[in-house]
């Protein structure tokens, strides 16, 4: 009889399941993807994969949850570290860029993930609209900050910039939106 399994080794196959899921959505989108070829990536049976998540949607869902926490964490850190309001603003900015010019990079995974499945599957709309509502909450907060009142114009070009990197495959929107953010914010 095997021996039984850890809630270790349910936290490590949990974590290399999603690893794989992550990789192989964003690289390839999602609807492209087969649950066979998830579980050829991760090493896991799927039977076992099944267990963690019920349906394929629901590994979706828990793969953009993941990812939203990382990549806000992320951007917070690299935010937060600049002291000046305005600057701060600005920062986003690079960040974004930084991301942009990633190797692989496809563009922002929550609008992808829209894009195939967010007309069809509400658990996935529901994800996107609650990272796209915290990204857009958080980046009101520093701009707020600067007693300039054009979250929503800031906000409205992250977000552009975003998809035109996610085209384009250039990361030139981001400063060509951190230059307008600065018109807006003025000196």
């Amino acid at each position: 009889m095997p021996a039984p399994i850890t809630e270790e080794q349910n936290r490590l196959d949990r974590e290399s399941l999603l690893d794989a899921a992550e990789t192989l959505f964003y690289a390839h989108g999602i609807q492209a993807v087969g649950m066979d070829r998830v579980r050829e990536a991760s090493g896991l049976p799927l039977k076992r994969i099944y267990r963690f998540f019920a349906t394929k949607e629901d590994l979706v869902v828990a793969v953009l949850r993941r990812r939203d926490r990382r990549w806000r964490e992320s951007l917070t850190a690299h935010v937060e570290s600049v002291a000046e309001p305005r600057e701060r603003v600005l920062a986003v900015f690079d960040w974004l860029a930084g991301w942009f010019a990633e190797p692989g990079f496809r563009g922002c995974a929550w609008i992808n993930a829209h894009g195939e499945l967010g007309p069809s599957s509400e658990p996935v709309l529901a994800e996107v609209r609650s990272h796209k509502r915290a990204f857009h909450d958080q980046l009101a907060a520093w701009v707020s900050a600067t007693g300039t009142p054009v979250a929503e114009p800031v906000f409205l070009l992250a977000e552009g910039a975003m998809v035109t990197a996610g085209i384009s495959g250039d990361p030139a929107p981001a400063a060509q939106a951190r230059a307008a953010v600065e018109v807006l914010l003025g000196h």
